[in-house]
């Protein structure tokens, strides 16, 4: 059990994921806050919390509360986490951590002087096969790597009647596919590789520049399974549906990404294909015990998520035995060990084990060269890499 006392700011579809993961890791969650008081007593009641926060200023100045979790539209991140920076609690954001690189900036420079950790929610380099192919390639059995490739792909924006507020720009940000999942792939194959974007050249499409909405909300996912016919306005939509990145690293590697909330079949779907000068390595979120490594003079192999076979470290992150497999809610509750296990060892000069604010920022500022060079039809450089 860990003695950080935690409180949750968002009760749509991921809050209720950060409850559960953080019940589950050991932390005491003091209470959540939702967009109205029935929202969050209601979130309260269903998680069996025992408090249904009603406003920031309530969490904030409640001395049980040492860590806040920022789970609300993108629009709120920015000021959420500044305010709690700025009262002394321990902070993490859901992605992308702010609108803009002078946001998150602000926030990476904020929590360097707070003295306190700050996180962000990518929470997919926590698949144990993941953490793994980050050891091999430290390990230098990969090698040298030539390329990466890989792709992020749903369809739960499939039809122009589908509708989340995460395609409005005012709330989510002018990028969307890209910003909300893309960011996911891209941080991860930046942990698993340690390569800095050097430029980048992107092509990027808005399927449905007119989309239906409902008069009353949906939930993230749950439009499509409403049967009944509802009411709905024609909104202009101008954030992407799908895209395609090409990525140029510093040192000579190269990479595409392909990302899309507008295939059919696929309900949240990452892959990713190291391949270096020894081996290729290729993993995908919906076979997530499974790593294949590939050979040239070899046969190719299959690594499956067992505590016995891989390293050390990755062993640290998986709970169960092999064969009992892993999935989405265990790389949350894995994600928030790394970051409360931070915070009970004390010591912040020590390299952070989760994904930090200036992981956020780096991903923001990638962001904001693939919009530029979507718009401008040409590739961007990043002056000093994505750091």
């Amino acid at each position: 059990m860990f003695e950080t006392g935690t409180a949750v700011i968002g009760a749509g579809f991921i809050g209720p994921v950060h409850v559960e993961a953080l019940q589950r890791a050991g932390v005491t969650v003091t209470g959540i806050l939702g967009v109205s008081d029935e929202e969050s007593q209601q979130a309260a009641k269903n998680l069996c919390l025992p408090k249904a926060y009603s406003n920031l200023e309530e969490i904030l100045s409640d001395n049980k509360v040492q860590a806040v979790h920022v789970a609300t539209p993108n629009r709120l991140h920015y000021e959420i986490a500044k305010s709690a920076l700025l009262t002394g609690k321990h902070v993490i954001c859901e992605k992308p951590l702010a609108m803009n690189s002078a946001e998150s900036a602000e926030l990476v420079r904020l929590a360097k002087n707070s003295g306190l950790a700050a996180g962000v929610n990518y929470n997919i380099r926590f698949y144990p096969l993941c953490l793994q192919a980050a050891e091999m390639v430290r390990a230098g059995e990969v090698g040298d790597i030539y390329s990466v490739c890989g792709s992020y792909i749903q369809d739960w924006l499939f039809s122009p009647t589908d509708y989340n507020w995460r395609v409005l720009a005012e709330e989510g940000g002018e990028l969307r596919a890209i910003a909300d999942i893309g960011t996911h792939w891209l941080d991860l194959v930046h942990n698993i590789t340690g390569l800095e974007v050097e430029a980048v050249c992107a092509d990027l499409k808005t399927v449905h520049p007119i989309r239906r909405r409902p008069t009353g909300e949906v939930q993230t996912f749950k439009a499509k399974e409403q049967s009944k016919v509802v009411e709905t306005e024609p909104v202009k939509i101008t954030t992407e549906d799908q895209g395609c990145v090409m990525i140029r690293f510093e040192g000579g590697g190269q990479g595409c990404l392909w990302v899309s909330q507008v295939t059919a079949g696929r309900k949240n779907h990452l892959r990713y294909e190291v391949a270096g000068s020894k081996c290729a390595l290729s993993w995908c979120s919906e076979q997530p015990n499974d790593l294949w490594i590939g050979h040239r003079d070899r046969a190719n192999e299959e690594l499956i998520r067992d505590p016995s076979l891989v390293s050390d470290t990755t062993r640290s992150f998986i709970s169960y035995p092999g064969g009992h497999n892993e999935g989405f809610g265990d790389t949350f509750k894995q994600c928030f060990r790394a970051f409360y296990s931070y915070i009970d060892a004390g010591d912040f000069s020590a390299p952070p084990p989760f994904p930090t604010f200036a992981d956020g920022h780096r991903e923001i500022v990638l962001c904001e060269a693939i919009l530029t060079s979507h718009r401008e039809n040409r590739w961007v450089e990043l002056k000093g890499g994505s750091k």
